[in-house]
C-alpha cells in the first residue's frame, strides 16, 4: 500500500469542471461528491463549481457552508444552489452529474453550445456487469454523447476514491494517540470512558440506518465483559441501550470528514451504511458491517452478494454480512458472540480488512481515473 505523497495531474490545459448533486434523502450523495470535488482540485488546478440542491444537509459534513447560494469553499472550489444553474453563462468544458439526477434543460442547452464533456457518475457497485458498461457513451438527441462512469472494487471499473496521501494521514494518526483523545474529547467523551478506552475498552462506531439489527451487536457485547464505548453520530441509526455496566453508548454530533475518517482509524469495529461510509471503511482496515441502502424488491442484496463475492472474508463474515442486512438479529447476534468470544477469529476478520484496503489500494483511484479520462476525451471532442 503506497505512502505516496500528494501530486498534482496536469492537463494540457485548465478546465472548469461542473458537479451536479441532488441529496436524496441522507448524506452519501453528497458525500462522495464534496470528497470528489475536493480532490479533483488538489490534484490539478482545474476548477470545480458544485452544484447542491440542499445546502443544510451539505453543511453538516462541511460546517463552512451557508445557505447564501454561491461561495467559495476554496481557491479552486464554488458552491452554488442547483436553482443558479440557469443563470450562469456558459456550461464548463466538463459536466458530471451525479447518481443519475437530471440537469437543468437550460444547462444541457448550454452544454450543446459548449460541446460539453459530460459524464453521469454511477452509484458504487460490484456486479459483474458493471465492467462491461464502464466508460460506454449514450449517444443523446442534442448531439452530445453521455458517457457512465462505474465507481467499482476492480481495474476494469473507475475505481474508489482515495487521496493519494491518505494512508500516509492514516498511519501518522495511529502512531499519535494523543490525537484520537483529543478528538474524543471534543466529541464529549468524558475522561472516565476516555480512560476506560486507553486501558482496557473497545471503540465501536455505529453509523446505520433505522432499520439495523442493533438489538444483536448489543446483546452479543453484554456477553463480553470487556467493556465497550459505542460511539454514534446524533440522528443516524436505531437508538441503542443496554443496562449492563460494560457498554457505554455515546451520542456525538457529526463531524467534517476528515474527523470522520479518523473515528474509523480509531474503533475496533465499524458499522457503517450507505456508499461514501463503506469506502472509508475499506480504508481503514478494522473489522466493519456494511449496512447497504435499502431499496425495493430487495435489489440492495443482489449488489451486497457481488460485493461479498469479491470480498476476502470467510464464509461466517459473509453470512453476518447478509443478516444484518436482513435484519437476523439471531444470526447476527450467534456470530457476533462467536467472534467475541474467539479472538483468533476476530483477529482473522481483522486480516482480511486490512489485506483487502491492501489490494484495493494497488489499484488507481476515481479521481485519478477521471482526471485521466478528461485529459483523452478532451482530445477527441
Amino acid at each position: 500500500m503506497s505512502d505516496a505523497k500528494p501530486h498534482r495531474t496536469e492537463a494540457h490545459s485548465l478546465f472548469v469542471i461542473d458537479l451536479f448533486c441532488q441529496v436524496i434523502d441522507n448524506y452519501g450523495d453528497i458525500g462522495v461528491c464534496w470528497r470528489l470535488a475536493r480532490q479533483l482540485t488538489q490534484q490539478t488546478r482545474h476548477c470545480v463549481r458544485l452544484w447542491v440542491d440542499n445546502l443544510a444537509a451539505f453543511q453538516r459534513l462541511a460546517p463552512q457552508v451557508n445557505n447564501s447560494g454561491k461561495q467559495a469553499l476554496s481557491s479552486q472550489i464554488t458552491l452554488y444552489h442547483w436553482s443558479q444553474a440557469n443563470h450562469v453563462p456558459s456550461a464548463g468544458d466538463i459536466v458530471i452529474e451525479a447518481f443519475g439526477c437530471q440537469l437543468p434543460e437550460l444547462f444541457i442547452s448550454k452544454m450543446v453550445h459548449k460541446n460539453s464533456l459530460w459524464i453521469n457518475l454511477e452509484y458504487l457497485s460490484a456486479e459483474d456487469w458493471v465492467g462491461d458498461c464502464h466508460g460506454l457513451p449514450s449517444f443523446q438527441p442534442n448531439g452530445l454523447r453521455k458517457y457512465f462512469f462505474f465507481p467499482g472494487f476492480t481495474p476494469a471499473t473507475g475505481g474508489l476514491l482515495r487521496e493519494p496521501d491518505l494512508f500516509e494521514r492514516r498511519n501518522k494518526w495511529l502512531a499519535e494517540p494523543a490525537l484520537r483523545w483529543a478528538q474524543l474529547s471534543r466529541l464529549g467523551v468524558s475522561a472516565k470512558l476516555c480512560n476506560l478506552l486507553q486501558t482496557s475498552g473497545r471503540q465501536v462506531f455505529l453509523f446505520n440506518y433505522p432499520s439495523a439489527p442493533v438489538n444483536a451487536l448489543i446483546e452479543a457485547l453484554e456477553t463480553d465483559p470487556k467493556p465497550t464505548v459505542i460511539l454514534q453520530p446524533q440522528g443516524s441509526g436505531p437508538n441503542v441501550s443496554s443496562p449492563a455496566p460494560n457498554i457505554h453508548h455515546v451520542q456525538i454530533p457529526f463531524v467534517p470528514q476528515p474527523e470522520f475518517d479518523s473515528l474509523l482509524w480509531s474503533s475496533d469495529l465499524n458499522l457503517v451504511r450507505g456508499e461514501d461510509s463503506v469506502v472509508r471503511a475499506h480504508w481503514a482496515g478494522k473489522p466493519f458491517i456494511w449496512h447497504i441502502y435499502p431499496q425495493a424488491d430487495h435489489a440492495h442484496l443482489t449488489k451486497l452478494s457481488a460485493w461479498l463475492n469479491k470480498s476476502p472474508f470467510d464464509q461466517s463474515i459473509k453470512q453476518l454480512q447478509m443478516a444484518w442486512n436482513q435484519e437476523d438479529t439471531a444470526v447476527c447476534k450467534t456470530i457476533l458472540t462467536t467472534l467475541l468470544s474467539h479472538p483468533e477469529k476476530w483477529q482473522n476478520w481483522q486480516l482480511s480488512c486490512q489485506n483487502w484496503g491492501l489490494n484495493l489500494g494497488q489499484q488507481p483511484d476515481l479521481a485519478t481515473n477521471l482526471l485521466q479520462f478528461f485529459t483523452y476525451h478532451a482530445g477527441t471532442r
